[in-house]
C-alpha cells in the first residue's frame, strides 16, 4: 500500500504597517472570510485592553518570561514598541503551516526587519493610508492614545512609511472590503484575478 501523500505545507503571510493604518482591521475581515487562512498568536509584555483575553488576542507575558522564551530561541521574531515587547511564539507559526493552513501573522515594521534578515520566506504585505493626514484623523479618532503619544506615532509612522519598498505589495486601505479583497487576491483567494504587477505568493515545502 502506497503511504498517504504528506499534506502540503501552508503559506507564510506577514502583514505589517504603521499604527492606525488598519492592519488589525483588515486581518480580522480576511480570516472571517477565508477559513483557510489563521493568524498566528502573538506575544506582549502590555497589559490587556478592554476585552482583550489571554490565549485568545495576545499571549500576555510579564518582562521576565518573555525575556526567558527569548533566551531558549522561542520567539521566530520580537522587537519593542513604544516601551513594549512584542514577539511571534515559534510553535504558534509551525502548528498552522504544519496543518496545511495558510498563517497570518500581523506585526510591527521592526519585526518584519527581523524575518527579512533571517531570510524567511514569506509575502510580505504593507498596510498603508492614503495620506498622513488620514493616519492623523484615525489615530485621533480611535481615543486610545494621548496627544504626545499621537504625536510619537505620527513620527514612527513617517519612517515606517519610507520602508513600504521593503515589502513585496503596498494594499491601500482607503476602504476595509477594497483593503482586504487586495489581500486575498494576493493570496490568490479572490475570484477575480490577480491585480497587475501582483508577486506570487510564496509556499513552503
Amino acid at each position: 500500500m502506497n503511504p498517504a501523500p504528506a499534506r502540503p505545507a501552508g503559506r507564510l503571510v506577514v502583514l505589517s504597517g504603521p499604527s492606525g493604518a488598519g492592519k488589525t482591521s483588515v486581518a480580522r475581515a480576511l480570516l472571517a472570510r477565508h477559513p483557510g487562512v489563521r493568524r498566528a498568536l502573538t506575544a506582549t509584555t502590555r497589559p490587556p485592553r478592554g476585552g482583550e483575553r489571554d490565549g485568545v488576542d495576545y499571549e500576555f507575558l510579564d518582562e521576565a518570561e518573555f525575556e526567558r522564551r527569548l533566551a531558549r530561541g522561542e520567539m521566530l521574531e520580537h522587537a519593542r514598541v513604544y516601551g513594549v515587547l512584542y514577539g511571534t511564539p515559534r510553535r504558534n507559526v509551525e502548528r498552522i503551516l504544519a496543518a496545511g493552513l495558510d498563517c497570518l501573522l500581523v506585526i510591527d515594521v521592526q519585526g518584519v526587519g527581523t524575518l527579512r534578515a533571517q531570510g524567511v520566506d514569506a509575502l510580505y504585505l504593507f498596510v498603508d493610508v492614503p495620506d498622513p493626514a488620514e493616519l492623523a484623523r484615525r489615530l485621533a479618532a480611535r481615543g486610545e492614545d494621548s496627544p504626545a503619544e499621537i504625536a510619537a506615532r505620527l513620527e514612527a509612522a513617517y519612517k515606517e512609511r519610507l520602508r513600504r519598498p521593503d515589502f513585496d505589495r503596498v494594499v491601500v486601505n482607503d476602504d476595509l472590503d477594497h483593503a482586504v479583497d487586495q489581500v486575498a487576491r494576493a493570496l490568490g483567494l479572490s475570484s477575480g484575478d490577480p491585480e497587475p504587477g501582483a508577486p506570487p505568493a510564496p509556499r513552503r515545502n
